[in-house]
This record gives C-alpha cells, structure tokens and sequence, in this order.
C-alpha cells in the first residue's frame, strides 16, 4: 500500500463515518467529547440547571396548587437540558440525525412486527383497560404524578436497553475475520485498502475489532435511539386505539361509576374524549412501551425484526473501523 494513499484513506474513511452516525469514531469529535465531560465543564451546567428547574417547579406548584408538579417539572427540564448538551458540546447530534433517518427510511419494516407484537398485548391490555380499579387508579393521579410514572417507565426501558444492547456490539466484534472485513468494507471508501491490508502478511487488521470507549457508546446510542423510536410509535398507536376504543365503548356513565367520580371533564376541542380516558390510555401506553422494549430485546424474533437492518451496519462500522485504525497505526509508523 503507498504511504500517500493512506492519508486520503484516513481522511475519506472519517468523513463516512460522519456521515454515517459514526461521530466518535473520527479521533478529533471523540477527543470534543471527551471534553464536554470534563467536570469543570459539566459542574456548572448542572447547578444552573437545578437551580433554574427547580425555582420553575416551585413556582409552578404554587401557581397550580399540585405539589407533584414541582417534581415532574424538575424532571422534565432536567432531561431537556441533558438532551441539548447531549446534542451540541457531546456531538450527538449526527448520531440522532443518521439514526432518526435510518428509521423513519424504514417504517415499511414497522408493520409486519406491529402485526406480531399488537393483538396479544391489546389482548391483553383491553381486559385492563375495562377494568374498574385501573380507571379509578389513573383518574386518581394528579396530572405530574401521572408525568411522573410515564418518565419512571421510559427510564425503565432505556435503562434496560442500556445493559442489554452493548450485547448487540459484542456479538458483532466477536466475529471478525477476513471474510468479516470484506463484507463490511465492500462498497465504502476503504474497500481497495481493506484488500490490501489482507493480502499483506505482516497486517492484523482483526486485532483491533475490538469496540469500547467511545466509539461501543456511539454503536450502543444509534441502537438506542432507533430501538426506542420504534417502540415510541407503536406506543402511540396502542394510546390512539384505546382513544378511539374508549370514546366509543365507555360512555359518561360508565367512566363516573369506574373512577367513582361525580362529575367527568371533557377536552374542549374533543366532546368525547375524557380526561379521565386520556390518563388511562396513556397510563397504560406508557405500560404497554416497557413491554415492547423487553420483548423486542429478549425475544429472538422480535430482535431479528427490530435490528435486522441495523445490525448490518453495526457490522460495516466494526469491520471499517478495524482498517481504519490499522492504516493509522502504519501512518503513525
């Protein structure tokens, strides 16, 4: 391999990983990562946020005369915060673009798991959805209590994706050979340098398939946010089916005998919808999310369905980045 090609290599190689919700694979926004985590930096953005967030709650629960509302509010802005930080100083951004458009380039792929995973759980989700105790359990909750519990089950489920889809990586980095590699680099700019490192005897590219640091979190984020848009939509059908569903079958006076109320509340800008029905959709779409995401992860043909696709990229990414760091360790030479 000529020692002036591999600085192009290196240089193409990095601008497809940019563009391809690779950004902590390119050494110079991994080392700005790196940094954005510092504590003197991240310290800082932490007191205002708390400080700010919770005077808004304090104000808003005064104003409202809720108490959970202070907390949900805390929350609420605590997490945007994180996810604007996230975005611009640890340069996620390209990561969530690339895989935001990877899903909804896909939605086709939605629907055939739609139809495996839907009918049993609205199965079984419907004999609680008409189930006198659940509607006086969610009528009963104060609106940022309510917030509270759906961001207490989203948080279950990315906290259990989190452990288990570091998994998905290492089964692919486990696997890597000289069949691996070609696979994965055929038809990216490292394609000729890839062929050329397997010919060379003296080459290794298959010891530096291993993935961590970084650049397993940015394998592990694109999986994470593609997993959970996914669930997010079919999420919001379940809660537009018991919308639908309840504006129909659950008239005033069953919804005041279920939540033992004296009087129900209307949206303004939807007669037949309730609030109360609107807490018990939601209550149980947020349940009903939790599901997904465990059964998508740990059943092998929901996971086929779900990473089918993206595992093919996680693969390239592994093989490329293989090459990629034993051209610079020849560069470096």
């Amino acid at each position: 391999m000529g020692e002036s090609s591999t600085p192009t290599d290196l240089a193409a190689a990095e601008t497809w990983f940019a563009r391809n919700g690779l950004t902590y694979f390119v050494p110079s926004e991994r080392a700005a990562a790196r940094q954005a985590l510092k504590p003197g930096r991240t310290a800082p953005l932490l007191l205002v946020v708390a400080v700010v967030a919770g005077t808004l709650g304090g104000l808003l629960a005064w104003w409202v005369g809720e108490l959970s509302a202070a907390p949900a509010l805390l929350v609420s802005l605590g997490l945007a915060a994180l996810g604007w930080y996230a975005l611009t100083a640890l340069r996620l951004r390209p990561i969530l673009a690339w895989a935001l458009g990877r899903t909804f380039g896909s939605l086709r792929l939605l629907l055939p798991m739609a139809t495996r995973a839907l009918p049993l759980l609205l199965l079984f989700m419907t004999f609680l959805f008409i189930n006198a105790e659940v509607w006086q359990l969610s009528a009963s909750l104060a609106p940022g209590v309510l917030w509270l519990l759906v961001l207490l089950l989203g948080g279950l489920a990315v906290a259990f994706l989190l452990v288990r889809l570091p998994e998905e990586v290492d089964r692919a980095d486990d696997a890597v050979d000289d069949a691996f590699l070609r696979r994965a680099c055929r038809g990216t700019p490292l394609e000729a340098a890839c062929e050329e490192l397997l010919a060379d005897a003296t080459a290794d590219p298959a010891s530096h398939a291993e993935v961590s640091g970084f650049e397993r979190w940015n394998l592990v984020l694109v999986l994470l946010v593609i997993q959970a848009v996914q669930v997010l939509l079919l999420v919001a059908m379940v809660f537009a089916f018991f919308l639908l569903f309840g504006s129909l079958a659950m008239g005033e006076q069953v919804q005041l005998a279920w939540t033992a109320r004296e009087s129900i509340t209307s949206l303004t800008w939807l007669p037949s919808v309730s609030v109360e029905l609107v807490k018990v959709a939601l209550f149980l779409a947020a349940f009903s999310g939790l599901y997904f995401t465990v059964s998508a992860v740990t059943d092998e043909t929901y996971r086929e369905q779900f990473f089918s696709g993206v595992t093919r990229h996680v693969e390239r990414a592994v093989g490329m980045r293989a090459v990629y760091l034993t051209l610079r360790a020849r560069a470096a030479d």
